[in-house]
Formats: C-alpha cells, structure tokens, sequence
C-alpha cells in the first residue's frame, strides 16, 4: 500500500488547485479503484463550493429537494398495489430510492446529504469562519427541505393526483406505520437512515458513472424501507401527510426532531 492509499480520509491530499481547492480525481494515480485519498478530494472539492453558494440558491435547491423525495412515499404506496401481500414490502423497498435517484441527478440539496459533505472541510479547515458556514448550509437546507416536505404531502394528499385508487390507501398507511414509532426508536431508526445516506454520498463520490450512481443509490436506500429506519426528510412527507389526513399535529410528536438528530448523530 502507498503512503497516499494508507492516508486517513480526514487528511487532504496533495492534489489541490492552485486555489486551495482539491482538484476532480476521475481515475486512480494507482490500481483499478480510487484510494480514500482521492474519494476524499472528491467529497471535499464539491463540499467547499456549497459552503460559498448565496444563501437563496441553497434555499431554492432545498425546497425543490423537500418536494422530490416525498416520490418515494408514492412510488412505494404505488408499488404496494401491485404486489402480492406477502410481498409488498419487498415491492415498496425497491421503488423507495425513486425519489433519492430524482434528488441525486437533480444536484437538489438534501439535509441528510449534507451532514457529511461539510464535515470534511471543516475538520480540513478547522476554524470558526468553516463552522459558520456549516451551520449557515444546515440551517438554511432543514429549512427548505421541511417546508418541501409540508408542500409534497399536501399536494399528494389533498389533490387529485392519482388515477389508481390504491396509492392513496396506501400511503395512508405507510404514513401511519411511520409515525407510529416512540421518540427513542425514532432517534435510533434515524441514525441508521441517516448513516446509509452518509455512506451513499461517499460512494458516490468514488465514481463519475452514471449507471454506478444509480446502482449505489438504490443500494444505499432501499434498505432504509426494508429495514424500517426512519429518513428525515422522507418521514417527514409521511408524517404532514398523516397531518393533513387525519387533521391533528399530534403525529409530528417524537417523529421529525429525533430523526434529524439521528442524522446528525450517526
């Protein structure tokens, strides 16, 4: 193993611009895979930019995220209808990572995405002016991402949107089971979402092929519905859809709070 492959992944690198900035790695300097090093570059080059982005570009971005995830609470209801009982929740773990695929290839910016990303420059720049800036990006992408998530839920369940008479059966109980857990579980349900989530942008980052994105979305979400964790932003669309549904703010109790700590937490 060369230095560079045995450098830990919260060490930079040498390859850097002559701005600071690590540059792009596309191919490995040695092997058939990038090194940690290199993965890193990628993770970090990306992470340093959003840091910079005005702060009504990171909002916008966040909004339409909120919005597209809550496609992986229809495409699981819908994928329910069409399976058999005994396997239905097999059905609607394999169409769950619809809605991260559409947020992925979108570049929208998902708070659960973004809990590793800063970290990186951060623990590159250890100083107060890179704190700011990530706890500026964590604020302003919860934000957008919640009140996407209220906007999803209510269009989805207040619209006439669906054809198929099943789907909105459906997501009413998906959105039940969801919200149906205490706080403890929740919290813990969260940090295993969110660790998966963790793990799909530092895959992601290993590759610049399209079809590879896609296969490690899928492989790194759609074990969050077979598993029954708990997906913030995702949860959050089941739990204003239980809202709007059932007409009580009760359901929100010990539901979004702890699986953002849990996305933060893991």
């Amino acid at each position: 193993m060369t230095e560079k492959q045995a450098r830990s992944p919260s060490e930079a690198p040498e390859s850097e611009t002559e701005s600071g900035k690590p540059k792009s790695v596309e191919k490995p300097e040695a092997g058939t895979r990038l090194s940690a090093a290199e993965i890193h570059d990628n993770v970090r080059g990306p992470a340093e930019e959003e840091l910079e982005r005005p702060a009504s570009a990171l909002l916008w971005s966040a909004l339409a995220s909120g919005l597209t995830v809550g496609f992986s609470l229809v495409a699981g209801a819908y994928a329910e209808t069409i399976a058999p009982p005994r396997l239905a929740e097999f059905f609607a773990g394999l169409a769950y990572p619809l809605g991260f695929v559409f947020v992925v290839f979108a570049r929208s910016e998902l708070f659960t995405e973004n809990t590793l990303e800063p970290i990186i420059p951060l623990l590159h720049n250890r100083d107060l002016k890179t704190l700011r800036q990530t706890l500026r990006l964590w604020s302003l992408l919860i934000t957008g991402n919640l009140i996407g998530a209220a906007v999803c839920a209510w269009g989805i369940r207040n619209a006439p949107l669906f054809g198929h008479p099943g789907i909105p059966e459906k997501m009413r109980a998906i959105a039940e089971l969801s919200t149906s857990d205490g706080f403890a579980l929740t919290l813990l349900r969260g940090v295993m979402a969110g660790w998966l989530i963790a793990l799909m942008t530092w895959l992601l980052a290993s590759t610049q092929d399209s079809t590879s994105h896609l296969v490690l979305i899928w492989l790194s979400t759609a074990p969050i519905s077979w598993f029954g964790f708990r997906h913030s932003i995702v949860g959050t669309v089941e739990a204003f859809y239980r809202v709007f549904d059932v007409g009580t703010l009760r359901v929100l109790n010990g539901l979004s709070a702890p699986r953002i700590r849990g996305a933060l937490r893991r």
